[in-house]
């Protein structure tokens, strides 16, 4: 031990120190400099200021600008939201005001239901609410149990801010696209919309809450067959998921075994029909009311809606101009194919349809459809004595009637038939002029649903199937781009909680010493980097590649950089994640 505590005699060293000659005066020089006032402090290049500017710093600090106050020139309530930068092509269009008048069992169900976006109450939302409630959404349970007297109503998002541009440092292959992202926006704010105050809603329905009005304000109201109803977006207790109740008002139910269809259509399951949930009577509305209830798809069209009315004018060319275009085949033979799969379904369950018209089926994406109102007629005409046959005919009737209407877009083209197969012959092929014929044909034993996709041919059923795969893989590639979004935000959430954090186990300075120093200048090295002007570098992908690494813990070596530029340390991600385990783990194990 006596060697390791004598020193050893100068001559006795092999080793020579190698001097640098100018050594001592560049030490003085960049001591110098280093302590210069004219040096701009870097706690403002990094951090944009510093907090010991007034406490002594002797480096510059450049003076701060003091930015106006913006005051808005009109109260909060005037100013409108803005709109959306992108084009979507699920723009929302008005509900009809006006309808055919020789088309009697028109209701606007499909267009009410699941048409009754956030766009179309902007102007009430703005009207009837003065300010944001803030204080409703903090709460845990605010967003789930929505009171009927509410005083302030959510502002419609700003979906532009959402779906911007994508800049070139964010590469587009980790997100899902802007199109997409925007819808689902819209669906999800839909679902969550605050209903309005003044309609003496119940507060609970059958175990439903939060009930909001689907339908818009009219002065005419429409008929479901011979009775009123009224739609409304409703929470299950149960569940917690939203769904679509309508309410036929004023009926008296006289046959209890009438809600066994309804449980035999609860049992049917197709993609392109509306489930059905269940089907009670209440007295909530001080009436004797019929509520069905079905799955709730928010921001849905109709096909009348889509194809079928009339759009406003256009001003183009310096004068108005109506938008009429005829529904491209293509299009037509994917619709017609998936009414007739549903129609096959249904059939085979031993029931009927009854909803093949254009106001009942519903466009819910591009080219998926879904027949709503499956039920309640056989609830609302219950006759026990009624053969199920003619009601199956009376479905291949509707379908016809229904491509009539769509090749023509006219729901009153079958009052001028000679017309209709005129309009469709020349816009049409011959297969969907046979089909539309076979369809409004007189009733047979040997006319079926079966002969009817038997008609539609191989080929086109083929090729359906090749496009909803290929929409399945698209899918499944935007899923793709946001898979491993969850695995980065749980890395993010482990910096939080050791980074900068004040006190643990009685030691100030624990999250700047020992190994949770080199998670401290990590972060600096992955955020916090400045170009050679000192400002900051926003390169999303250099982000991105770090913390992928990291999560894999490669052998990978970088320099970090302390922040006085005195030190460095060169270190593997696979330390980095190391250190990061070993400090997350010594905080949770406190924690439990």
């Amino acid at each position: 031990m006596a060697y390791f505590s004598s020193p050893r005699p100068q001559s006795s060293s092999s080793a020579i120190k190698i001097v640098n000659p100018a050594e001592h005066d560049d030490k003085a020089k960049l001591q110098a400099k280093r302590d210069s006032p004219q040096r701009q402090c870097r706690n403002i290049l990094i951090y944009g200021s510093c907090r010991y500017q007034d406490k002594g710093c002797i480096y510059y600090h450049p003076p701060a600008v003091n930015a106006p106050v913006f005051v808005p020139k009109a109260p909060f309530h005037a100013i409108a939201t803005p709109s959306p930068t992108l084009a979507s092509p699920f723009t929302s269009s008005p509900s009809p005001s006006t309808f055919y008048p020789n088309h009697d069992e028109y209701d606007d169900y499909g267009e009410s239901v699941f048409n009754h976006t956030p766009q179309t109450l902007e102007h009430q939302l703005v009207n009837q609410y003065q300010q944001v409630d803030y204080d409703d959404h903090a709460s845990p349970m605010g967003n789930f149990y929505q009171s009927q007297q509410a005083t302030f109503a959510r502002q419609p998002l700003d979906y532009h801010l959402y779906s911007h541009p994508t800049p070139n440092a964010f590469p587009s292959t980790h997100f899902v696209s802007d199109i997409i992202r925007e819808e689902l926006h819209k669906r999800s704010e839909a679902s969550q919309l605050v209903p309005l105050p003044g309609h003496n809603l119940p507060d609970e329905l059958q175990g439903y809450h939060s009930l909001a009005l689907l339908e818009p304000s009219v002065t005419e109201r429409r008929k479901f067959f011979s009775w009123y109803s009224t739609v409304y977006r409703a929470t299950s207790s149960n569940d917690g998921v939203s769904y679509a109740l309508r309410r036929v008002e004023n009926f008296r139910l006289m046959h209890q075994a009438a809600f066994g269809a309804i449980e035999t259509w609860s049992r049917v399951e197709h993609p392109s029909i509306v489930r059905v949930r269940e089907a009670f009577t209440t007295r909530a509305f001080n009436d004797n009311s019929l509520v069905v209830a079905y799955e709730y798809y928010p921001n849905a069209q109709t096909l009348f809606e889509m194809h079928i009315k009339q759009k406003p004018p256009v001003f183009q060319h310096g004068r108005l101009s109506t938008f009429s275009s005829a529904l491209p085949e293509v299009t037509l033979w994917s619709y017609m194919i998936q009414i007739a799969s549903a129609i096959k379904v249904v059939h085979e369950a031993g029931l009927a349809v009854r909803m093949v018209d254009a106001t009942k089926i519903m466009v819910t994406g591009k080219n998926r459809i879904h027949i709503g109102s499956c039920g309640i007629a056989d609830v609302l005409m219950y006759d026990p004595r009624q053969d199920t046959a003619v009601a199956q005919q009376e479905d291949l009737a509707m379908f016809g009637r229904l491509v009539f209407a769509l090749c023509c877009n006219n729901l009153a083209a079958m009052n001028t038939l000679p017309k209709a197969l005129d309009m469709l012959s020349r816009q049409y092929s011959g297969d969907v002029k046979a089909l539309a014929l076979y369809l409004i044909s007189k009733p047979g034993p040997h006319k079926n649903i079966t002969q009817v996709i038997d008609m539609i041919g191989t080929n086109r059923l083929l090729h359906e199937m090749d496009d909803m795969h290929s929409s399945v893989n698209r899918l499944e590639a935007e899923l793709m781009s946001e898979l491993e979004n969850g695995r980065l935000v749980r890395l993010l959430c482990k910096f939080g909680f050791i980074n900068e954090r004040p006190v643990f186990a009685r030691e100030p300075r624990w999250s700047e010493t020992g190994d949770r120093y080199i998670i401290k200048l990590f972060r600096d090295y992955v955020f916090h980097q400045v170009d050679e002007n000192g400002n900051p570098v926003i390169n999303l992908s250099h982000v991105l590649a770090c913390l992928n690494k990291l999560d894999a813990g490669t052998d990978e070596r970088i320099m970090l950089v302390s922040r006085d530029e005195q030190s460095c340390l060169v270190v593997s991600y696979k330390d980095v994640k190391a250190c990061i385990d070993a400090a997350f783990g010594d905080l949770a194990r406190v924690s439990r």
